[in-house]
């Protein structure tokens, strides 16, 4: 920079050309390797996230970039940068080209713009603050696979990022100090330390995650969709294809060229594929599922995944009886998005949006929480069925995702209670279907169980919930049950022979016996809502969770699901909880099962007054003007108290440790704390005398033959064994305190 001279005038420096200094290059070796590598972890993290192989040729250009930078960084690279340029501008008009054909998610293409650009600007890193853009770079990029992230594979290389990254950092500021990094003992910070940063930094973490609230997420509505799937034929929105039954020498079509399956004769139980998604269900079958992940569900409330609904009772199962009225619904060529149309309901309701990504070969039915409003799915058609759900042209296969707006019922009991007994025709012509040779019996049954009630129910939805909860505690499981004969009736055999069954057959009995007594009901299967995995926040969902259960119609307010199976909650979770903190509450589950019931009891009991009482205070704060002064005063003070807690514990911890000191070595320690307070502390490597020295030049002449006489006079009783007269000492141990407080005040 062009310094002027002290006889320029001020117009002269005025109209000077100003001549910039150009930034030094970076010549550290480490920090250099070390950017490269977060570089590289991010684009590896961003492949085990989102299955791409980016990794095969993005890391070896980078590399070679980051190589030639080193090689090329004294010059001024003029071509080079002309030809980053134009190659940015290239990448970026890919990349607008392909946005404009992807209709769905756009995270992943987003992640390859941001490689291809770190490719281009890795031989272009000169200085340090070139490191520090790549450095970013690769922090975005496993911000990138967290957000695209299924499994908790991404957690190990959020650690190895993490623990690169702590000496990259220590590296960029050695730099930003001048400090020259290159050499072998450049790096003094011991192993065992930096691994006692990242255990704390862990530490406080997942603290910070277990406390975290989770508020509801997508805000944007671009939400996620696979590519555009493109499905050649004729869509038959009837057909129900279920890789595990229907398909084999051992299961027959219907004839009725409906295009769905009803499976006749000696059907065989697959252990891969639940056998409630067809079109008729058979549940005489035998036979145990063995456990796969189907699906992980990123929602922002769990529910019952539903797939299809059943309205016709076949005596050992459940068909669709208006499987051909099945509708086919097209979305427009610029979107993924299929508007559902909905019939009117009183009913109040929330958003609730949520993504499923397929994990096994599944059938071509789509689940989703009931009354979906909205589905984004890549083909071009989808259809539904009279019952409400949901089907693909295509079988749904591993890798597949989409997202479902679904506008969920609030359960609002006193008006469910309050909701007329006048059903539609509609209704009462396809939900009341009973036999007639078991209707009596059911019938007789169902009102016996209703008068033995302490308060006999008079709603429909009071007489469903009780009957519900007298299944689960009058009937058992009995997973060893033998197949019916084929003249039997499943609900009868379940309340007057077997007294109990398979899960699904509690479902189903339910189902009749409500509509013994003329409340329209019908069978509904799907999926519970899984494993919730707090590190991913998705639903893990398996086909051992497939399940049947009842859904009961309540005039104007819609349908209404009841679990009566022993083990599951009596109403599936949805939007009445709250799942702000739900990661906590799955850390105290996890940590409950290790413990006594007694202490489990006595804690949660303890947990449940504390939120009692933070949800009261949280609502007086919020009520009125009043509240809102008073929570201010409240926060101020336990902002103080924060503030004061550290240096209270110090204060503790310091007292503790002098009293039990000898006098004397309690009173030089004193004032050595007293010298630090006023500025001048003693170092560890100083002796007693060179700390003394070091105070006579920069203190006055008093406070200085002070420090002097109790430093010998510590030194005598410390190393000469000598006798000291204490009390002198005391006193002139006040006068010092005197002394430091008269010069404090004349600062």
């Amino acid at each position: 920079m062009h310094i002027p001279s002290p006889s320029t005038t001020w117009r002269q420096r005025l109209f000077m050309p100003f001549k910039p200094q150009p930034m030094p290059p970076e010549d550290s070796i480490l920090l250099r390797i070390g950017v490269q590598v977060l570089v590289c972890i991010g684009i590896m993290a961003t492949d085990t996230a989102a299955s791409t192989v980016h990794s095969a040729w993005a890391i070896p250009l980078s590399l070679m970039g980051g190589f030639w930078s080193w090689r090329q960084r004294h010059r001024r690279n003029t071509p080079a940068k002309i030809g980053i340029a134009f190659g940015m501008i290239a990448v970026l008009a890919v990349f607008l080209s392909r946005l404009v054909g992807q209709a769905g998610d756009s995270r992943i293409l987003l992640a390859e713009l941001l490689i291809q650009v770190q490719i281009l600007h890795s031989f272009d890193l000169p200085r340090r603050k070139d490191l520090g853009y790549s450095a970013v770079i690769g922090v975005i990029l496993v911000g990138v696979a967290a957000t695209v992230s299924e499994t908790t594979l991404f957690g190990g290389w959020l650690l190895l990022f993490m623990a690169i990254a702590l000496p990259v950092l220590i590296l960029d500021y050695r730099s930003r100090l001048g400090l020259k990094t290159f050499k072998r003992q450049a790096l003094s910070i011991p192993p065992v330390q930096v691994g006692k940063v990242l255990l704390a930094v862990m530490t406080v973490g997942l603290i910070i995650f277990a406390l975290l609230p989770r508020l509801p997420g997508y805000q944007l509505r671009t939400l996620p969709v696979s590519a555009a799937i493109d499905f050649q034929g004729k869509f038959d929105a009837q057909q129900i294809v279920n890789p595990g039954y229907g398909q084999g020498d051992n299961a027959s079509w219907d004839g009725t060229g409906e295009g769905g399956q009803d499976l006749q004769g000696d059907i065989i139980f697959d252990d891969q594929f639940y056998y409630g998604f067809n079109q008729t269900i058979n549940q005489n079958l035998r036979g145990v599922l063995k456990p796969e992940i189907v699906m992980r569900v990123r929602s922002q409330a769990p529910g019952f995944w539903r797939v299809l609904a059943f309205d016709e009772y076949t005596g050992q199962g459940w068909k669709m009886s208006r499987n051909q009225e099945s509708e086919t619904l097209k979305r427009p060529s610029w979107s993924y998005r299929f508007v559902i149309p909905q019939i009117g309901q009183r009913s109040r309701t929330k958003e609730v949006i949520q993504t499923y990504s397929i994990a096994a070969p599944f059938p071509n039915l789509i689940p989703a929480l009931s009354q979906a409003r909205e589905v984004y799915f890549p083909t071009r058609e989808i259809a539904r069925d009279p019952e409400g759900g949901f089907r693909s042209p295509v079988q749904l296969q591993e890798g597949l995702t989409y997202s479902v707006i679904s506008d969920v019922s609030y359960r609002d009991r006193n008006r469910l209670r309050q909701a007329s007994r006048k059903y539609p025709q509609y209704i009462r012509k396809h939900y009341l279907q009973i036999p007639p040779e078991i209707a009596p019996q059911v019938q007789e049954q169902t009102q016996t169980l209703l008068a033995n009630a302490n308060h006999s129910p008079i709603s429909a939805y009071e007489k469903a919930l009780y009957l519900a909860q007298n299944l689960k505690q009058t009937y058992a499981l009995q997973p060893d049950l033998p197949t019916l004969d084929p003249q039997a009736d499943l609900v009868n055999t379940f309340l007057f022979k077997s007294k109990g069954g398979y899960p699904d057959h509690f479902s189903t009995t339910l189902t009749i016996m409500l509509r013994s007594i003329g409340i329209p009901a019908r069978l509904v299967t799907g999926f519970g809502e899984g494993q919730f995995n707090a590190f991913t926040g998705l639903y893990e969902v398996k086909n051992i969770d497939a399940y049947a259960l009842t859904e009961v119609y309540i005039p104007q307010y819609g349908w209404f699901t009841f679990d009566p199976i022993p083990g599951h909650d009596l109403i599936p979770p949805s939007v009445d909880d709250d799942y702000t903190f739900s990661v906590l509450k799955s850390f105290w589950s996890w940590v409950a099962g290790w413990l006594p019931s007694p202490m489990v009891g006595g804690l949660t009991a303890i947990f449940a007054f504390i939120g009692t009482s933070l949800a009261q205070a949280l609502g007086f704060f919020t009520s009125s003007w009043q509240g809102w002064i008073s929570g201010l005063f409240v926060l101020s003070g336990l902002a103080v108290l924060v503030w004061l807690t550290p240096q209270g514990w110090r204060f503790w911890r310091y007292q503790r440790r002098i009293a039990n000191l000898p006098p004397m070595e309690r009173l030089y320690q004193q004032t050595l704390n007293l010298l630090a307070d006023w500025g001048m502390p003693k170092y560890h490597h100083e002796t007693p005398f060179e700390y003394t020295r070091r105070i006579n030049r920069t203190a006055t002449n008093s406070i200085a033959t002070l420090v002097s006489e109790i430093s010998t006079t510590y030194v005598a009783w410390r190393y000469g064994q000598q006798n000291s007269n204490l009390h002198h000492i005391q006193q002139q141990f006040q006068t010092l305190r005197k002394q430091s407080r008269l010069q404090q005040q004349k600062k």
